[in-house]
């Protein structure tokens, strides 16, 4: 048993992101009491409270440093770990084209493999994202370099083949036949789903079912999908895919699926309704395992459809800006009851530390017009990198935030490793309202918050130790 020191902040219970702002938790001289068999946290709250049962075990004194919950990624691309930055000459389908598609090619030859995928966990891991949604490689032998090196750090993940079945040229090295899109997806749900403990309400692995964008794969490869989502739902699989990112007219990514399929929204094609018309063609894939990446220029109807079906939404303003995709709607697709969490989108995204993509967030729908604009208030902001997160991932009864009962999966933040975050802490103006002090102090931990600063990262109560 364990006893961590520090300064604790979380959002508390399981608030929406409106009631956020009341459930922040800020406890300067704090303590979390971790299991080390088990992982769970057993108490959390203020270090002078610790039950008297907890006084002789190993103490850990992190000194001033906070204790953040660990941060969730729910959209990255594993492929694309070395694509950050990468010069396509346009918005999604030309960057595509010209540079992601050549890129994840790559991943072919194994030994590649082997080397992205060391690459990408340790740059997980620096960024404290300890539990994440990946999209995946389109090539078996990645894939397992993937969730063997996942596996070897000791970190969460959830992640699928990416599933391509139609295309440009430049996407032919990805793309199989609609046999072997669903056979290959299959074997890695077979081969990697809950394999560290055989039961998915335990396992830090699990896998999904990952058709890359609706533009990649036919009606068939949507009915085939969806009856082998049908038939492995139950045991906990996901689905990851994107959803109305870019929408430049006619020959943008929405108006390409709409005329494609003949469908009236993008969200049809997923859920089921993937024939002329919207007509029903086969089972949905929507549900509360199911991520949309984007979801920028959402109709009503699709957004109260994703409500009602649990379905999430990775928001990953980052590289929306990258790609000039637009900014998603913060408060209309709030109000419509869907969960949104944090994702940063690498490679379109050029951040791989979850508090800079809610940085870009603040930014982003404060600048929106009118009275659609909003200023994300901080715990808004670290809901929506950590808790909203772990709900997307239907796991927030796991993780996700301090609370006693979940499992231990934490970072310590010395603000001292960054001196510009340590001078921002230090030196910037402070409230005589305790209140809004606490809330000033969190919000320029979070924006001014880089990698260095990341001292240590724990999942479920293990410090995780990886060498590349």
């Amino acid at each position: 048993m364990s006893t961590h020191l520090g300064h604790l902040v979380h959002i508390a219970g399981s608030p929406t992101v409106d009631d956020a702002v009341a459930a922040l938790v800020d406890i300067a001289d704090g303590a979390l009491v971790v299991d080390d068999d088990s992982g769970i946290i057993l108490f959390s709250g203020p270090r002078d409270e610790v039950p008297d049962e907890f006084a002789a075990h190993r103490v850990i004194d992190h000194g001033p440093a906070f204790l953040l919950p660990g941060f969730v990624d729910t959209h990255i691309h594993f492929p694309q770990t070395y694509s950050l930055d990468a010069y396509g000459g346009g918005q999604l389908l030309e960057w595509l084209n010209t540079c992601i598609f050549p890129a994840e090619a790559r991943l072919a030859d194994p030994e590649f493999a082997r080397r992205i995928a060391r690459d990408f966990t340790a740059r997980r891991i620096s960024a404290g994202t300890t539990a994440a949604m990946v999209f995946g490689s389109a090539f078996p032998v990645a894939q397992e370099a993937l969730f063997t090196e996942t596996e070897r750090a000791g970190l969460r993940i959830v992640s699928g083949r990416g599933i391509q079945t139609s295309g440009p040229d430049s996407a032919a090295p990805l793309m199989t036949s609609e046999a072997d899109a669903i056979a290959l997806t299959l074997a890695e749900i077979d081969r990697w789903h809950a394999s560290d403990t055989g039961d998915p309400s335990t396992a830090l692995r699990h896998t999904a079912i990952v058709p890359r964008f609706s533009l990649s794969v036919t009606t068939d490869t949507l009915r085939a999908l969806g009856d082998l989502y049908a038939s492995v739902a139950e045991r906990g699989v996901y689905v990851h895919t994107h959803l109305n990112e870019n929408n430049r007219p006619l020959t943008g990514e929405i108006d390409t699926v709409k005329t494609l399929f003949e469908v009236e929204s993008y969200l049809d094609t997923y859920d089921g309704k993937f024939l002329p018309g919207s007509s029903t063609g086969g089972e949905s894939l929507l549900g509360r395992r199911t991520i949309m990446a984007h979801a920028v220029h959402c109709t009503d109807a699709e957004l109260s459809r994703m409500a009602q079906t649990g379905t999430s939404i990775a928001h990953c303003p980052t590289s929306q800006q990258f790609l000039g995709s637009g900014t998603m709607p913060w408060r209309r697709t709030v109000a419509a009851g869907v969960t949104v969490a944090a994702g940063t989108d690498c490679g379109a995204g050029d951040e791989w530390l979850i508090p800079q993509v809610l940085a870009d967030a603040f930014k982003v729908h404060i600048s929106e017009p009118g009275d659609a604009s909003v200023a994300l208030h901080p715990a808004q902001l670290l809901f929506t990198g950590t808790l909203a997160g772990a709900r997307a991932l239907d796991a927030e009864e796991r993780f996700g935030n301090l609370d006693a009962g979940k499992e231990a999966d934490f970072l310590v933040i010395e603000p001292e490793r960054w001196a510009p975050l340590e001078s921002l802490l230090t030196n910037g103006i402070r409230s005589d309202d305790p209140e809004l002090a606490r809330e000033q102090t969190l919000f320029a931990l979070l924006m001014g918050m880089r990698e260095p600063a990341i001292a240590e990262v724990y999942v479920q109560g293990r410090l995780v130790e990886y060498e590349v």
